[in-house]
């Protein structure tokens, strides 16, 4: 059903087509008889000619509207001027009147009643009276034959305007779903946006740290197992332990893409366990120091938790991978009214030629990489803020401040 209707209006000059052939047939055998006063074959010639004048136009009553209201009032002001007698097919014009209102231009829905209430006034009384020969007693009934048509005019245009008011209704409608669906849509996309960012930033914290503690151990043990044998042992163990740890977090990870129910409620990391992160650092070879001062006015969230821990394994993975041999690294939590603010600084190589860089988390400059730029990116959904550049006298310092998520 719903089909049929996408057609008819698909495909609406053929349907207004055949209707105006229908109403033609019907109407001009009676519009013949009723034109056909005089009994002469012009008179009935004249009748059929004006009845398909009439009728015709209307299969264009929606695809040209203000076209076919024009030429029906031109036919019909044609006729009244060469005194042509009314017929069934002047039916056309409440006709037409309804489709100016319901599909034309509103100055044309308006001019085209304003000419049928005038045109009602001269067909009563020329036809129905005589205009040169009326008296004050045919007024009464000249009267409410006008208003009798009146009232058919004006039946006819209210439902045509009430037609356009529906149809504009529901194409504003339509519109509206329309844009809702666009809406959607943009949301969806920003929303599987957010989510890959999401994701490729646990991927790079993940493998990122993983590897450069096993490259750093795996180093370290080419060099040093030449003096002392006895330490590949310990180092294969340590970097066993940290790829079975990394091993772990990805199967995590995993596990939430897939849907897996089990795997997206295992803990994530977060300040509780810096210990062991510490510990899998400073096993691989990298001195940290690690402070903490003040107490928190509240817990962090899950999630700025974690991003806590993010940032302070991608800060000692920076400064495993950049500060160069015998570097030293603290790591300070300091907790105020505030928030949480977060450093970590190294005494290696740092970036010298880098001028220190200072964002409200996104940390995007010409010297920081993914993992800054992911670093800032989480601090940013917790409106934190993220600097980080060289120290003066070498190194490299990171500064992160989480604040408190207020109710």
């Amino acid at each position: 059903m719903h089909s049929i209707y996408d057609w008819f209006r698909r495909h609406r000059f053929a349907v207004d087509f055949v209707l105006m052939s229908v109403l033609w047939l019907t109407m001009l055998p009676l519009s013949i008889i009723d034109g056909g006063y005089a009994d002469s074959l012009s008179s009935y010639v004249y009748s059929g000619v004006f009845a398909t004048a009439l009728i015709a136009p209307l299969a264009w009553r929606r695809t040209r509207t203000v076209l076919a209201g024009l030429i029906i009032a031109s036919v019909c002001i044609l006729q009244w001027s060469l005194h042509v007698q009314p017929m069934a097919a002047n039916i056309a014009v409440p006709l037409v009147v309804y489709a100016l209102a319901a599909f034309g231009p509103r100055w044309a829905s308006l001019g085209g009643l304003f000419l049928a209430l005038i045109g009602a006034i001269m067909l009563v009384t020329r036809y129905f009276i005589g205009f040169a020969n009326m008296s004050l007693a045919d007024l009464p009934a000249g009267t409410a034959t006008v208003l009798m048509v009146w009232v058919l005019i004006m039946f006819s245009w209210t439902a045509g305007d009430l037609t356009r008011t529906k149809r504009l209704r529901e194409q504003a409608l339509a519109d509206r779903a329309h844009r809702l669906e666009i809406e959607a849509q943009h949301e969806r996309d920003l929303a599987a946006s957010d989510e890959r960012a999401h994701i490729a930033r646990e991927m790079h914290d993940i493998v990122a740290h993983s590897l450069s503690v096993i490259i750093t151990q795996a180093d370290g043990a080419r060099y040093a197992a030449v003096a002392n044998p006895a330490i590949a042992p310990e180092t294969l163990a340590t970097i066993a332990a940290t790829g079975r740890t990394s091993l772990q977090e990805m199967r995590r990870l995993l596990g939430v893409l897939r849907g897996d129910d089990e795997a997206s409620t295992r803990p994530l990391p977060g300040l509780g366990d810096l210990d062991e992160l510490l510990l899998g650092i400073r096993a691989a070879g990298l001195p940290v120091e690690y402070t903490s001062t003040g107490e928190a006015r509240r817990a962090l969230p899950a999630g700025a938790e974690l991003t806590a821990y993010r940032t302070i394994q991608e800060g000692l993975t920076n400064v495993m991978k950049h500060a160069g041999p015998k570097a030293q690294a603290t790591v300070a939590l300091i907790w105020n009214s505030r928030g949480l603010t977060i450093t970590v600084q190294d005494d290696g190589r740092g970036a010298a030629a880098s001028p220190p860089t200072t964002s409200p988390g996104t940390a995007e400059s010409s010297s920081g990489g993914n993992g800054l730029r992911g670093m800032g990116e989480r601090i940013k959904l917790y409106d934190g803020t993220l600097s980080f550049g060289p120290v003066t006298g070498g190194g490299f310092s990171i500064t992160a401040f989480i604040p408190y998520t207020e109710n």
